[in-house]
């Protein structure tokens, strides 16, 4: 959905979130989504609005740690459907498969269980798409563990980082 077609519940859920400069560090712009995540009515606009475009394609939602396993968990209910977390290097106890990626300011790991029948429909969801490693770590991960990435969501979108170019399509509820 266009940002010039927004409803007012997304208009406002939008004013929420914050912009934090230089952090985690110097010339980095966080974007601090924990406003909306406290408001209801915020927090459910927005959350029909990630899975709205995929309705009905997935049987699973995927979520990237942290804030992604927010906006995952709350997709998950809100389509009736399980959850599976993605998480940073160490987090899990038996973890199935590892991607390394890049980040804007360093690069990172994340692994994934095994837990999904092969060949499920999965809509992978982050909070922020910056340059697109962590959600391109992500499809990999799930592909590489037999399932098949539906569709990519994200709340926020970082224009000019080339976050959509190193993902492809994808689906984005507000632009900065």
């Amino acid at each position: 959905m266009p940002d010039t077609e927004l409803a007012p519940a997304l208009v406002r859920a939008e004013s929420l979130i914050r912009s934090i400069p230089d952090y985690p560090e110097p010339g980095i712009i966080f974007r601090d989504i924990t406003p909306l995540l406290a408001d209801a009515e915020a927090l459910q606009a927005t959350t029909e609005a990630i899975i709205a475009p995929f309705a009905g394609q997935f049987d699973v939602v995927a979520g990237i740690e942290a804030r992604g396993f927010i906006l995952a968990g709350a997709a998950a209910i809100a389509a009736g459907v399980g959850l599976i977390p993605i998480r940073k290097a160490g987090k899990l106890p038996r973890p199935a498969a590892s991607v390394d990626y890049a980040l804007e300011y360093g690069t990172a790991t994340i692994e994934m269980h095994d837990d999904l029948p092969a060949g499920s429909r999965v809509l992978l969801i982050d909070d922020v798409l910056a340059t697109g490693g962590t959600l391109a770590a992500g499809r990999e991960l799930v592909e590489r563990l037999g399932s098949h990435v539906v569709g990519i969501s994200v709340l926020f979108e970082i224009d000019g980082l080339g976050g959509r170019d190193a993902i492809g399509d994808l689906h984005t509820v507000f632009h900065a």
